[in-house]
């Protein structure tokens, strides 16, 4: 609870605390895997840096997308479905990327620093997935109680029994 009001004190609301926590540690992530000079199998390194480059750049998209509240003008793309995609995404890729990274190092202290940012980096889009999975249900069951009062109003617009209304003609 103290985490959300410092975070809600610091950018005016939670959502954008949580993209620069995520995007701190993909560039963190990304500058220790950057600093790496030579390597033998490069594969695992070079996938490393791939995940954890467009986990900063996607993030920080999102990140500026609602810190501006531009994803207010753009009402046709499901924003909370955005965000569970990208928090999945990068966990899981981050998450394999720093299991691969792990078992082909080579002890060099850039290698290691990079494998334990991204099992950080890792864990904090877990945690984010799992809030963009909660506030996702949210907006489902509040889509469906929206269109279902919408429904009702429409159905009280039409008249009650036009068959009637033939017949009297």
């Amino acid at each position: 609870m103290r985490w959300r009001i410092l975070c809600g004190i610091c950018f005016g609301i939670v959502g954008p605390c949580q993209f620069k926590i995520c995007q701190i540690l993909a560039l963190i992530a990304f500058i220790c895997i950057e600093t790496i000079m030579e390597c033998s199998p490069c594969e695992g390194l070079y996938f490393f840096e791939f995940v954890s480059c467009s986990a900063f750049v996607v993030t920080g998209v999102l990140l500026i997308l609602f810190s501006l509240n531009l994803h207010m003008r753009i009402p046709q793309i499901n924003w909370n479905l955005t965000d569970l995609v990208n928090t999945g995404l990068s966990t899981f890729f981050f998450f394999i990327a720093s299991i691969v990274l792990a078992a082909l190092n080579h002890k060099a202290g850039a290698e290691i620093a990079a494998v334990i940012f991204g099992f950080l980096a890792t864990a904090v889009y877990a945690v984010n997935t799992f809030l963009a999975v909660q506030k996702w249900r949210v907006s489902i069951h509040q889509q469906s109680a929206n269109d279902y009062i919408r429904a009702r109003t429409e159905s009280r617009d039409v008249d009650g029994r036009p068959e009637i209304q033939r017949l009297d003609t």
